[in-house]
């Protein structure tokens, strides 16, 4: 099973999680994107139980915020490899100027994002990263995440690194025969 895990402001009915969701049906792969919910604690308990409901080895795809959660996740026995798309490395930082009004993506709606939230990304830092488990794909352009921070903490793992793009990676699809690829490997 292979779950997608959105960015802050996103869901699982993002433009990247329907392009993953199109090609992984498109090969018959099993796939999921959730929407999560803005709070972490809640986030992260909605995917722990997603994942300790399949009685099958998982595969975490984690965009942005999304990546961070991903890494987290990666200590759960049942995940095997994880790819993470521009992931957040330190979200308690990057995302103290959203503290206030934030905005949701995906209707325009708005949540308070607050102190307790960005205390809550603290609980899950990871530092133990098993290399062989991860592939990093980072794009120089991302004017929202410093590259060099994933480079840096994810260093030894397979990474994809491209000169321009976005935060959102520009051309994600071109990169879906080497994410499957990862994925399949070694299994």
């Amino acid at each position: 099973m292979i779950i997608y895990i959105h960015g802050f402001g996103s869901s699982g009915q993002a433009n990247k999680a329907k392009i993953f969701r199109e090609y992984f049906k498109s090969i018959n792969q099993n796939f999921i994107a959730p929407s999560l919910s803005y709070v972490p604690n809640l986030a992260i308990s909605t995917l722990e139980e997603i994942i300790d409901s399949y009685n099958e080895e998982i595969y975490l795809i984690g965009s942005s915020l999304g990546g961070y959660y991903a890494t987290y996740l990666s200590l759960n026995e049942k995940v095997k490899k994880i790819v993470l798309i521009n992931p957040a490395v330190i979200p308690s930082h990057t995302l103290q100027k959203s503290v206030g009004d934030a905005i949701n993506f995906y209707d325009n709606s708005s949540y308070k994002w607050n102190k307790e939230h960005l205390n809550m990304l603290h609980t899950y830092n990871t530092t133990k990263i098993e290399k062989n488990k991860f592939m990093v794909l980072l794009q120089k352009g991302d004017k929202v995440l410093n590259y060099k921070d994933a480079i840096n903490k994810y260093d030894g793992s397979t990474l994809i690194l491209e000169d321009g793009g976005d935060h959102g990676f520009k051309g994600i699809q071109n990169h879906f025969e080497d994410i499957l690829n990862f994925i399949e490997k070694d299994n």
